[in-house]
């Protein structure tokens, strides 16, 4: 360890009989970037928990039902219960991480199948990470619900997988609806060729689905700047979060850009921001604002500077295990200022600031060309997706009837 305990913990840990166990525990927390005074809270309380645990002092291997049982018997005050609750979860972490966090197969009788799906899809089809948790996600779902209690996967029958497809239309989008249908389309080969299904019965049509035919995402500017005049910056992550979300709502960046931006990615001689773009694998250069500048150095001074610069991203989180921002963080953030500012959620979707940009842009005469070279985008196609028109953008363009008057009332009459 390269960080001092308090003199009271370093006492507990010496004269403890798990001293070993706790030493492995303080390493591998540190090395998980927790900070010391979070360290030393965790050690002290597993001090307390480990006697309950290992009565001879030797490492053991556990459950998460008997962490569960015995971190959560200290309930007492209510404050407690939630600190004894976090340093389990990250004493179930070490133990994953040292092999002796002893998990238990669901109870899942298509358990094995599914495992060697996944492995089918990975070895053979060589699909990505994200693309395999759909596809195992979709698989789990059928195997649960489109077939019957008992009922084995021989004797499945089209009955039951149009049954399942019309089930899952009523609870997704058409365009969801399609990659349900693809994922149940390649399991259902997969099946057959390894003799699960002794018929083909992967012949599914897919709902249709036509470009442009969804409402517009954007959303107006107005509830943009009521989000970001919402954030009290002198809050925990304040500056962060309304940095984070100004760079969505003022540059189009999506969640993956904004988590990947170091500090030496702003170049403050040229007032310009380096952009690296993981979906194009390209650079994108975008000249900063004198506002934006400003917001920046602000959120440099007053958060990121106190963070230190063991991580060279802009952007960390404001708890432990410190480290840079997931992309998937960015949407829970946004959902959440826009709950404290009593704003309708975004469904965790900080794309919707994207195009809301996007929106705005053309509305002010900017050519679709110019906005997808903002938006780093090769195709002009994939542009034209960011601008749908919404039915007041329509009202602008509508021609009178020839031979038709209003009346009083809104009727349209002949004259």
């Amino acid at each position: 360890m390269t960080f001092e305990l308090c003199h009271r913990t370093r006492q507990q840990v010496s004269q403890s009989p798990h001293r070993p166990e706790l030493l492995e525990f303080a390493a591998w927390l540190e090395a998980e970037r927790y900070t010391a005074f979070v360290c030393d809270q965790h050690l002290r309380r597993l001090v307390f928990i480990l006697p309950r645990l290992s009565r001879d002092g030797r490492p053991g291997t556990y459950t998460s039902a008997q962490l569960e049982r015995v971190f959560g018997a200290e309930r007492s005050p209510q404050s407690r219960l939630h600190r004894f609750a976090g340093t389990r979860r990250a004493y179930e972490r070490f133990l994953l991480a040292s092999g002796r966090l002893r998990v238990r197969p669901p109870d899942d009788r298509f358990f094995e199948i599914r495992q060697a799906y996944a492995g089918y899809i990975l070895e053979l089809r060589g699909l990505s990470v994200s693309s395999r948790y759909q596809h195992a996600h979709t698989v789990a779902d059928f195997l649960a619900r489109g077939l019957r209690p008992r009922q084995p996967l021989s004797s499945l029958s089209r009955a039951d997988i149009e049954r399942y497809i019309l089930l899952r239309s009523k609870e997704v989008t058409r365009h969801s609806l399609q990659h349900t249908v693809a994922h149940v389309r390649a399991f259902l080969r997969y099946a057959h060729d390894m003799g699960h299904v002794p018929s083909r019965l992967d012949a599914l049509d897919t709902p249709r689905t036509y470009r442009g035919e969804l409402p517009p995402r954007a959303v107006p500017w107005s509830m943009v700047q009521a989000l970001l005049a919402s954030i009290d910056r002198r809050s925990k992550a304040g500056w962060r979060d309304y940095c984070i979300l100004h760079l969505l709502a003022h540059y189009g960046l999506r969640p993956s850009e904004v988590v990947a931006v170091r500090v030496d990615s702003i170049d403050w001689d040229t007032e310009v921001l380096h952009v690296y773009q993981r979906k194009t694998s390209t650079e994108l250069v975008l000249p900063l604002a004198q506002p934006t500048l400003q917001i920046l150095r602000s959120y440099l001074r007053h958060d990121r500077t106190r963070q230190g610069d063991a991580h060279r991203e802009l952007f960390l989180r404001a708890r432990c295990p410190y480290g840079p921002l997931e992309r998937y963080a960015v949407g829970d953030l946004l959902n959440k200022r826009a709950r404290e500012a009593g704003l309708p959620l975004f469904g965790g979707n900080a794309y919707r600031l994207r195009h809301t940009f996007a929106m705005r842009l053309l509305t002010r005469g900017v050519g679709v060309k110019a906005i997808g070279d903002l938006l780093g985008h090769r195709s002009i196609q994939t542009t034209c997706t960011y601008l749908r028109l919404d039915t007041e953008a329509l009202r602008g363009v509508a021609l009178d009837v020839p031979g038709a008057s209003v009346r009083k009332g809104g009727c349209h009459a002949h004259s």
